[in-house]
């Protein structure tokens, strides 16, 4: 045959019609050539193109470039629907009828993946002129019963991959091949249609590269890779490397978006509503996305019956711009189809948080036989893993240990200081020591807290392995084990923000303290078992004495009491007042001659200003006691922190309360600047404030001091401090931190007994970490 027309324009007009005509090819017979594999014209044998012809003809595609590429793409892609993907989607969305049947499609596409990668890493290897090993791709195993999709569809697979060859090679344009093969498919759902052509295209495109890779080895194989004229493509697998990376492009952004719309179909329908619009918008796009992997997968399918057919002349010949045009089109799909996905599970997640936590709540309203359920809702549900870290072992454990048992269950962050966790452990052994029976009776557990928005850090990692290691009792394995909804629950239900809490639960799971950690930081294991119970029994046996406030802190101060001496606990952080104070005290106390003991014990904040005092007092040499270890200047002003808060928790709150009131007036003496104790012995005979008792301490020869010789220092003291106090009247204040918890709607004032006001104050101290706690601002439980 000899191509008697070879203008530039007949030939441009012969692309635009799809074929040559025999007019311009010779006139013996009206025959046809095909002259691209993605842009299909009417197919001829390949015997009849020969020599000069099939030389002629490719020079002459060279020559029309891209131009003719675009002429072609508008008779396969009519402008219509390059402008309007409705347009594409209307029939086979008309014909759409899906007969109710569900198929697991995800075993048959593993299989379709598996076959397509390992063809992937052969073309790679291809196009540097040896076949790619794929020995160490990970092997697959398929269980009898995962492949039933395929033992039931296998025809319809094998129909849609001969018909995909046979149109192409028939000339049949590519919107209407994929037309074609979605009308065999519809009574399937949109990914089942997608996954059986991509499982056709599989076969076409695994048997290439299969006899590709085992030609050379196999007698069969060779015989079938000359018909397929494997050996001459595989010589120049150079030349074709730019053609197989586009394909190769193309079929990994086809799987994306295959997998895509499967994960559409797995959104659980129960969540799924009319009110999320992401769902409606891609259940209206899917088609369209179905469509173009479709018509991508037919892209494809042709690039390879091409080259084993015309061979690899007019391969190489052809221009790649259809398929980067479909690698462009399914990127903007995917893209649009991932963040519907992304705004469909928030939704969902939304829903199903919301629902889990009410569950947590109605859970927690129920008896129970024992308290296995609620610890498996508020740590780990499932039985895959062990979820616990053992302290003693120091490996993985069940929630079996905890079972029938009185559970502590500590909430914190990863921030959680040594002070705390040092005396939480001594509290700890010490129950275990002392109480021998007690040990098979209760366990505690540290159930870490963490942002669940936040990146979960290696440093972070670190620091929450160095805390579990320390700790010797139970931890939770690891915080992600630990939702979104039980956090909902512990910080609504049992009002955790920042600081660490303790929540008791009995054999049964019922809460019998909603928080524990005040009683213990007060009372250590004598609060045990650590319930409400034991908590309001304790404080019935308190009274407002010195011990109540250094118990378990400073020993020395214990034995002053027991020797009835007088005592100043005193604080501040005012340089000239601490002089003045330590000097007017002395001599107070050498003109009564009194056995005086004077102690600095500085305040709740601000700990670098407490620190300059205390270097203040050694340099100066001030005749005074001082704490030198910070954390026993922490633990006075926690223990007092958590009177409050336990009274608060037991609504123990009424005026007639007198420890009450007096651990008020403490804490906002101290939030005003400074304060004094005075005791003799256990008894405390004056709880005031850090001005006042200085003005009484000077005013002592000008005024009190006769009253002191007649009635004893003890009443003279008090008396003229009341009087002093009284004309000074200064006023209370309280400070509550977001992160504190369980924050009183209101408060009296411990001085005139009427109700404060409420005042919100921003404070920077710049000496200080202040760390805002998450929860505040970004975790809000469910209205319910």
């Amino acid at each position: 045959m000899i191509i008697t027309k070879l203008g530039k324009e007949n030939i441009e007009l012969s692309i635009v019609r799809g074929y040559i005509q025999s007019e311009e090819v010779g006139t013996q017979n009206k025959r046809s050539l095909r002259l691209s594999g993605f842009l299909p014209l009417s197919y001829h044998p390949k015997k009849l193109i020969l020599g000069k012809e099939r030389k002629l003809i490719q020079l002459t595609m060279n020559s029309i470039g891209k131009l003719g590429a675009m002429h072609q793409l508008r008779r396969t892609m009519p402008a219509a629907a390059i402008s309007d993907d409705s347009v594409l989607v209307k029939k086979i969305v008309a014909e759409h009828s899906p007969e109710g049947m569900e198929y697991e499609v995800r075993p048959l596409l593993h299989i379709v993946e598996d076959v397509l990668i390992r063809s992937t890493m052969s073309s790679e290897g291809a196009t540097v002129g040896a076949l790619a090993r794929v020995d160490h791709v990970e092997e697959r195993s398929y269980r009898l019963g995962q492949t039933n999709l395929l033992e039931a569809l296998s025809a319809k697979i094998d129909r849609i991959s001969c018909e995909i060859s046979y149109k192409t090679l028939g000339g049949v344009d590519a919107h209407s091949t994929t037309i074609a093969i979605f009308e065999m498919l519809t009574v399937f759902k949109w990914d089942v249609k997608i996954v059986l052509a991509l499982a056709a295209f599989a076969l076409t495109y695994g048997e290439f590269w299969l006899l590709a890779q085992i030609h050379d080895t196999n007698h069969l194989a060779k015989s079938m890779a000359i018909l397929k004229q494997l050996p001459s493509i595989m010589e120049h697998a150079n030349s074709l490397k730019p053609r197989f990376d586009t394909l190769n492009d193309l079929v990994n952004i086809i799987v994306e978006v295959t997998k895509c719309v499967i994960e559409f179909h797995d959104l659980p329908a129960q969540y799924i509503t009319q009110d999320i619009s992401a769902y409606t918008t891609a259940y209206n796009y899917i088609p369209v996305a179905s469509y173009w992997t479709v018509r991508s997968i037919v892209a494809c399918a042709a690039q390879i019956t091409s080259l084993t057919t015309l061979g690899y002349e007019i391969f190489t010949s052809t221009d790649a711009w259809e398929l980067s045009t479909l690698i462009f089109k399914l990127k903007n799909i995917i893209d649009h189809l991932r963040q519907l996905l992304n705004s469909c599970r928030e939704h969902i997640e939304q829903k199903m948080d919301a629902e889990a936590y009410q569950i947590l709540r109605d859970l927690f309203s129920r008896s129970h036989t024992d308290n296995m359920k609620v610890l498996k809702a508020l740590i780990y549900a499932q039985d895959d893993i062990p979820p616990l870290h053992d302290g003693v072992t120091k490996k993985r454990a069940s929630l079996e240990p905890l079972r029938r048992k009185n559970v502590l269950l500590l909430f914190s962050g990863i921030e959680i200081s040594t002070d705390e966790l040092l005396i939480l452990d001594q509290i700890y052994n010490d129950s275990k020591a002392h109480a021998p029976r007690m040990e098979s009776r209760y366990e505690l557990v540290w159930i870490p807290i963490v942002d669940p928005n936040s990146e979960w850090t290696d440093p972070k990692q670190k620091q929450f392995e160095n805390l579990k290691d320390y700790m010797s009792w139970y931890s939770v394995y690891h915080p992600s084990l630990i939702s979104k909804p039980v956090i909902w629950f512990i910080q609504s239900e049992w009002k955790y923000k920042n600081e660490p809490i303790v929540v008791v639960l009995d054999p049964q799971g019922r809460v019998s303290c909603p928080n524990a950690i005040h009683m213990m930081w007060i009372w250590g294991s004598a609060a045990y078992p650590f319930t409400s119970s034991r908590e309001e029994s304790l404080w019935k046996e308190e009274t407002w004495r010195l011990e109540l406030l250094v118990d378990g802190i400073d020993q020395e101060i214990l034995n002053w009491i027991k020797e009835g001496k007088y005592i100043f606990l005193y604080g501040g952080d005012d340089p000239e007042w601490i002089r003045r104070f330590v000097k007017e005290a002395r001599r107070v106390a050498m003109a009564t001659q009194i056995p005086l003991e004077m102690v600095y014990v500085g305040k709740s904040n601000k700990r670098d200003q407490v620190q300059k005092i205390t270097d203040t007092i050694i340099r100066e040499k001030l005749n005074t006691q001082y704490w030198q270890e910070q954390s026993m200047i922490w633990f006075f002003w926690t223990r007092l922190q958590s009177m409050l808060f336990s009274k608060l928790q037991l609504k123990q709150t009424d005026d007639e309360d007198h420890v009450m009131q007096e651990i008020k007036k403490l804490l906002s003496y101290d939030k005003q600047g400074g304060w004094i104790v005075l005791a003799r012995g256990s008894h405390i005979v004056v709880n005031g404030h850090a001005v006042t008792g200085l003005q009484t301490l000077v005013e002592y020869d000008a005024v009190w001091s006769g009253h002191a010789d007649r009635d004893g220092f003890e009443p003279a003291f008090k008396n003229h401090y009341d009087k002093v106090h009284s004309v000074l009247s200064p006023c209370c204040r309280f400070e509550f931190s977001h992160s504190m918890g369980r924050i009183p709607e209101r408060l009296t004032c411990p001085e005139c007994r009427r109700n404060m006001h409420v005042l919100t104050t921003f404070q920077c101290c710049h000496d200080e970490k202040i760390d805002e706690d998450f929860f505040v601002s970004t975790v809000t439980p469910p209205s319910v």
